[in-house]
């Protein structure tokens, strides 16, 4: 063969390979510690799918659900360090994180209601949080919902006398610890995965979380009772990892940011929908009875939890829990 058809054998070789890469997809692997079907799991699939359509296949999403990749306390080194692209971690993992701001929507009874929530949320208040976050190697896209938490034990939890002595799960955070030892309890720091284990071998008493998380994880298999407490909140925030979101072409990035912001939408309406029928999946199941406070028992609590906004003040920021508060009686 002729070095001139070998060069240009060689040539067409490049460009084929060249081509090839240039048009290699760009992977987003998008790791979360909860079930496919709690709402978190089902907006990762619904961005998934908004993502590669409106990129035309540039973008593919690879969605890990049930701490296939990481548990609670590793996934967000694995996001800084580049190991994963996308989580939605709960907004309580960003204080041990040394963004200590975000613990303020742990606070019991900061949000009256989800209006007041998504105008904290939605509002310059949210947006100047996630901007925090980039100090740490990390863009925050979106808030995500799951809800108003209920407490479960195996005992029934009227008042707060009830909570006396009881070990308590919480996820990793400063303010749920107060929260729980406000109650009398003592709080146990277990990774998500962890904890239907704790609660069926009595490792802990009992735990909170919004209906859709007790009931995909089978938690009421395991607790006696339930009480219909909305004490706090439980959100997300989707975040990626900085270096990687600011390398995306511009193009890629704002087609990205159209199918988060659809995704979000979605997240949302099905949020509050899967936790009313999570509750009457667990009345159904007979496993779990199921109490709602009267006015009075309601008091008691909010007597007993309000002081912790108090006391986190000096962490958390005094001008934000009071911009909170403003924002929220509106």
């Amino acid at each position: 063969m002729h070095l001139k058809t070998l060069l240009a054998a060689f040539g067409a070789a490049v460009l084929v390979t060249s081509q090839a890469f240039a048009q290699a997809p760009i992977v987003i692997k998008f790791s979360h510690v909860v079930a496919p079907d709690t709402p978190k799991g089902q907006a990762a699939e619904r961005f998934k799918q908004l993502a590669e359509k409106a990129t035309g296949g540039r973008v593919k999403v690879q969605v890990y659900p049930n701490s296939q990749l990481y548990k609670d306390k590793e996934e967000l080194e694995a996001l800084q360090l580049g190991a994963v692209q996308m989580l939605a971690p709960s907004l309580a993992k960003f204080g041990p994180l040394g963004v200590k701001e975000f613990e303020v929507f742990d606070l019991p009874y900061i949000f009256p209601n989800k209006t007041a929530l998504y105008n904290v949320t939605e509002g310059p208040i949210g947006r100047s949080l996630l901007k925090k976050l980039e100090t740490k190697g990390i863009t925050g896209l979106a808030y995500w919902d799951n809800g108003f938490k209920v407490m479960s034990a195996n005992r029934q939890l009227r008042v707060p006398a009830d909570f006396k002595g009881l070990k308590m799960r919480i996820q990793s955070s400063k303010v749920l610890d107060i929260q729980m030892r406000a109650l009398g309890a003592v709080p146990q720091s277990l990774a998500f995965s962890e904890a239907y284990m704790a609660l069926q071998t009595g490792v802990v008493d009992g735990t909170e979380n919004p209906p859709s998380n007790m009931y995909t994880q089978k938690m009421h298999e395991v607790q006696k009772h339930l009480t219909i407490s909305n004490h706090g909140y439980l959100g997300y925030a989707v975040i990626v990892n900085k270096k990687f979101w600011d390398g995306l072409p511009s193009d890629i990035r704002s087609k990205l940011e159209g199918a988060m912001k659809e995704a979000t939408t979605y997240e949302k309406a099905i949020a509050q929908r899967d936790n009313d029928m999570a509750l009457e999946a667990i009345r159904k199941s007979g496993k779990t009875q199921i109490y709602n406070l009267s006015a009075q028992e309601q008091a008691l609590w909010r007597n007993a939890l309000l002081p912790v906004q108090k006391q986190m003040e000096e962490r958390i920021g005094k001008d934000l829990i009071q911009a909170i508060n403003r924002e929220t009686a509106k």
